[in-house]
């Protein structure tokens, strides 16, 4: 690894090169990082703790490899067969609360997915999404009309990213932001395993009247690698009835309502 000069950035754009490395090298050693960042093996040695404990990696003596466990390293197949049920009880209760003449903005995820499929029956909706599993699943529609952000693309995540796509969402406005959060909790606020999309969301978040989380029981009270947003951003937040319920109580304490299904 060569030197980057890149002692002045904070712990979250840190963390996220050292993701990108991985991405790059397979491998990133303890003595490298320190070197490239200019700061000390034990900070280093805690970013890559958090990292492993968020499954974005995994350490090894005086390193880290790239984490084949997580949720995450599945195919998009796999994870849409992962809490199946939930998801779907989830995408229905959305989609409840969605009105005709309605504009959406939806993030990537397979809990979002679900809710674009269940969107058949509502008339004239707008849809503004990043995702490409989503644009294929609703594309062809004649009562959607789609608008697909382009920018960079992740192929393996299949979602398009970056400040092109940033700046073409705020030419538009939305009734209702639906976001696939990784993580939800008070502590932690809405976070996301996808560093790369997390701008992406929080600028439809911003550009929404109203913010509607779905995330299935295993999401809440957790917190993922990039943060999104405080809880008490949200407005709704829908889960299942297996989600923990002190967790619940203080999202609720924080004014967001909460829709159990």
């Amino acid at each position: 690894m060569t030197e980057m000069g890149r002692e002045d950035l904070d712990v979250d754009q840190r963390r996220q090169k050292i993701l990108e490395l991985l991405e790059k090298e397979a491998k990133v050693k303890v003595a490298d990082l320190s070197m490239m960042f200019s700061i000390s093996n034990v900070t280093i040695r805690n970013d890559l703790a958090e990292l492993e404990e968020a499954g974005l990696l995994e350490r090894i003596h005086g390193g880290a490899v790239r984490s084949h466990k997580a949720y995450y390293s599945m195919s998009l197949k796999e994870r849409m067969k992962t809490n199946e049920d939930e998801k779907r009880r989830i995408a229905v209760k959305v989609a409840s609360m969605i009105s005709e003449g309605d504009t959406l903005m939806m993030d990537s995820g397979t809990t979002t997915l679900f809710i674009a499929r269940e969107l058949k029956s509502i008339k004239n909706l707008t849809i503004v999404t990043n995702s490409l599993a989503i644009a294929e699943e609703i594309g062809f529609r004649d009562n959607i009309h789609l608008i697909l952000v382009g920018g960079s693309l992740d192929q393996r995540y299949q979602f398009t990213y970056g400040d092109d796509a940033v700046q073409q969402l705020k030419k538009y406005k939305a009734d209702l932001m639906v976001v696939s959060a990784d993580g939800a909790s008070v502590e932690d606020g809405l976070t996301t395993h996808h560093h790369n999309e997390a701008e992406v969301s929080r600028q439809m978040m911003v550009r929404a009247n109203k913010t509607v989380a779905a995330v299935d029981y295993t999401k809440v009270g957790r917190g993922s690698f990039m943060f999104l947003s405080d809880i008490d951003c949200l407005d709704v937040l829908v889960t299942d009835g297996k989600a923990d319920q002190e967790e619940l109580a203080l999202v609720r304490d924080k004014g967001v309502k909460v829709v159990l299904v």
